[in-house]
């Protein structure tokens, strides 16, 4: 349902901006999708008069155009259309302007003539001939509306409504209307709503000289009222109109059929037109269709009926399908000249099932099958007739008729205050419920509240209590538990864990989930001396077989399996993650010591021992382990005994990581280089930092210096970087590697390290002197560790 601002005005005076009218709205319960302007997509487009049309020198079918639009000085614009005039009003698209569909006007050269812009037509600015009839489709935009050269043409025009996008839930059907919707905004922002009856003088004469009406199936038809108007003249409908229904998102036509849209958009009443003469014998009968009955609807195709589906008919045949579409007799041609108009309610579901059946739903049947309101039919009905008078197009004829079929009571419930605030969890008064309900149009009956005929959706306490929980506020509401539920949330070892989850597939790994028993040569595989401890493993009793008979000691060999998978399977390249435990043997009867482990693997041509190296880091950024050592492994044997390192913790080991042994993958029947890496989840939560603090922006900038070092070619890089942050731990910010060389011009034995150092002061800037001093510093620090400036 698209609201007009504008129309919405005619019922409540908000003046808030579209903003806070659909967050309010929304929070009361009518869903905003969305909200636009109508001229959101044009800009710098305004009024021009034409003063003078010539030739153009170099081209027979362009004219050259001088405009005022406004300014100082006229501009100039170079056309090809043949109904521009001078004295005329046209819209201008001014240099640097934008069009609807994001088309954007510059200044530029025609045959040598600089044009400053361009005129529109009606097709530029979004816009039919229907919209404004005077004008012609196919040539400039002759505007004759009340405007001055310079006025924006959104403004001089009315194309500048806001129109607000609802979701209209199928409950409420009363709010697929700009009164629905005007009652919705009157109760959520507490103004009042200005709603007048309609009202119809008549031109005399008695309704019942022209029809008659018959209800023959009082269960399918609610209510059918009918009213004549005569001597009907078929134009254009008023300006105001046409803005109201495009900005409805509905094409404007004539104003018989501009009427019964606007009266269907404004009381959500579908209405319909009968020319009378098509009527045979001046009489309708609603009946449900006879065998093998068929209809050509107003869209020119013939459809078969069958008997449960409820007709509008003549004496004769079928005028129209109840609540779907009209035959194709039954519509407004230029030389009608008795209407008959129809307001009626209709069984919601058969309207649905008739519009499916037929293969023909339609805006009148969509508001139908939600179910209406049969009390608003008349409304709608005299609304329509003044909107006759209104516009002079026809004379409305004495008399109604109005046939009620077999309608519903109006819905009551039981008013319990106290009820409706233990369902709530709230402490809401009395007075502010009631107050709540009589501005959504519920009356109250001793201790029974009775629903307006509209809100059809109103059946026990709960729908009450729900109508006073949206106007009040969902957000007031205070948070409880549920009832007979126990407070559940997660452990600080498990929010660590899901941490590390989170990161590890945010690091590119995908994860793996494997069994927990393996079978005993696992372990020979993995090259394990007969001695090692990790051939103890806890033996299960009944296994499946001998591959699953034991729970495994090492997480390796599972990620090793996947890798192996993985790998005969043509897949080229692959990074995993597992978070699984290790079942170590406490040596007697009880149960084995479980270790959760955080398992890495990566195989392929694009993975290598940095690659595992830089997932290592983020792992141990994200598990928050800070002043981490690390130090070279050569005696696992399970990993290349020169590309290992493990990871410690203040003399704690956490896990260690590196290249497989080229022993182990053949052993997997792997043929390419394989990297893992196996962490102690329950180590690295017990040694994590855990706090966090705030650290702000510097104010004062930072000073780097280069260096160049020389090492001994087998002291740890990390050694290096200890040093220097001992050296100056108050003034450094980073210390970044940036290169490592070692052959010629290197002495043997020896390695080129070099650093970008940044320093910073965090109350001062800092000078050239205590940069060169903190840089003395650090060398003097490095010689502890025979680390010398290279020459």
């Amino acid at each position: 349902m698209n609201l007009s601002m504008r129309w919405l005005k005619d019922y409540v005076n908000y003046t808030g901006t579209p903003k806070e009218f659909s967050d309010a709205m929304t929070m009361s319960g009518s869903k905003v999708e969305g909200y636009a302007s109508e001229n959101d997509e044009i800009c710098n487009v305004v009024v021009g008069k034409v003063l003078s049309v010539e030739k153009h020198p170099d081209a027979d079918k362009l004219v050259i155009c001088q405009i005022d639009v406004g300014r100082d000085e006229p501009i100039q614009i170079v056309t090809g259309a043949s109904n521009v005039v001078p004295g005329a009003l046209v819209p201008c698209a001014l240099d640097g302007s934008t069009l609807p569909n994001g088309v954007k006007i510059k200044k530029g050269k025609l045959r040598g003539v600089l044009s400053q812009g361009m005129m529109c037509s009606l097709g530029e600015l979004n816009l039919t001939a229907h919209d404004f009839p005077y004008a012609i489709e196919d040539g400039i935009f002759l505007i004759e509306e009340d405007c001055k050269p310079g006025d924006d043409v959104a403004d001089a025009i009315g194309l500048n409504d806001t129109c607000v996008e609802f979701e209209i839930t199928s409950n409420r059907p009363d709010c697929l209307s700009v009164i629905g919707l005007a009652r919705e905004a009157s109760a959520t922002f507490g103004l009042p709503i200005n709603i007048k009856a309609p009202e119809v003088k008549g031109a005399g004469g008695d309704i019942k000289n022209y029809l008659s009406v018959t209800v023959d199936n009082k269960d399918l038809c609610y209510r059918y009222s009918a009213k004549v108007v005569k001597n009907v003249k078929i134009e254009s409908s008023p300006r105001w109109m046409r803005e109201r229904l495009r900005a409805s998102g509905v094409r404007p036509i004539n104003n018989l059929v501009d009427i019964t849209n606007y009266v269907m958009l404004e009381y959500g009443q579908p209405m319909h037109a009968f020319d009378l003469k098509y009527v045979k014998g001046g009489k309708i009968v609603v009946r449900n269709a006879k065998p093998g009955e068929t209809i050509t609807t107003l869209d020119g195709i013939e459809r078969p009926l069958n008997e449960s589906m409820l007709v509008i008919a003549d004496e004769e045949k079928p005028s129209a399908v109840a609540g779907v579409m009209g035959g194709e007799y039954s519509g407004i041609n230029d030389d009608t000249n008795t209407v008959v108009f129809e307001s009626a309610c209709f069984h919601g579901a058969n309207v649905r099932r008739t519009a499916k059946a037929i293969g023909l739903r339609t805006e009148s049947s969509s508001r139908f099958e939600k179910g209406l309101d049969p009390e608003g039919t008349m409304d709608a009905l005299l609304r329509a007739c003044e909107l006759i008078e209104m516009l002079g197009c026809g004379e409305v004829v004495d008399g109604v008729i109005d046939e009620k079929g077999n309608m519903l009571p109006a819905p009551r419930v039981p008013f319990d205050p106290d009820g409706i605030n233990r369902f709530l969890g709230t402490d809401i008064s009395e007075s502010r419920m009631r107050e709540i309900l009589l501005s959504l149009g519920f009356t109250f009956d001793g201790n029974q509240v009775v629903s307006p005929s509209y809100r059809i959706d109103i059946h026990n306490k709960a729908d009450i209590a729900e109508e006073v929980a949206r106007i009040y506020g969902y957000d007031k509401i205070p948070v409880s538990k549920l009832r007979g539920s126990s407070e559940g949330s997660l452990s600080a070892s498990q929010k660590y864990q899901r941490t590390i989850e989170q990161n590890m597939l945010a690091l590119g790994c995908y994860e793996v989930m494997t069994f927990s028993f393996v079978s005993p040569k696992e372990y020979d595989r993995m090259n394990l001396p007969v001695d090692s401890k990790l051939r103890e493993s806890v033996k299960i009793l009944n296994p499946l077989g001998e591959d699953t008979s034991v729970m495994r000691t090492s997480v390796l060999p599972s990620m090793l399996e996947v890798i192996k998978t993985n790998y005969n399977n043509r897949n080229a390249q692959g990074a995993f993650y597992e978070i699984g435990n290790e079942y170590i043997p406490t040596g007697d009867d009880t149960l084995p010591e479980e270790n959760p482990q955080v398992t890495i693997g990566l195989y392929g041509e694009d993975e290598d021992f940095y690659s595992l190296k830089g997932i290592v880091e983020g792992l141990l950024d994200a598990g928050d382990i800070k002043g981490w050592d690390i130090e070279p492994v050569t005696d696992d044997p399970t990993f290349h005994p020169g590309r290992t390192a493990r990871i410690l913790k203040d003399g704690e080991m956490l896990g260690i990581f590196g290249e497989v042994h080229p022993a182990v993958t053949e052993n997997y029947d792997i043929g390419t280089k394989v990297y893992l890496g196996k962490f102690d989840l329950k180590a690295m939560f017990r040694l994590a930092d855990g706090v966090k603090t705030y650290k702000p922006l510097p104010k004062f900038p930072a000073s780097s210096r280069d260096l160049s070092l020389l090492a001994d070619k087998g002291l740890p890089i990390i050694e290096i970087e200890k040093a220097i942050k001992r050296a100056i731990p108050n003034i450094l910010e980073e210390v970044k590697l940036f290169d490592v060389y070692e052959g010629a011009q290197v002495p043997q034995g020896k390695k080129s390290v070099s650093y970008s150092i940044v320093m910073r002061a965090s109350d001062r800037t800092l000078t050239v002197e205590e940069c060169d001093g903190a840089v003395n510093k650090i060398f003097k620090e490095l010689s502890k560790i025979n680390v010398n400036l290279r020459q």
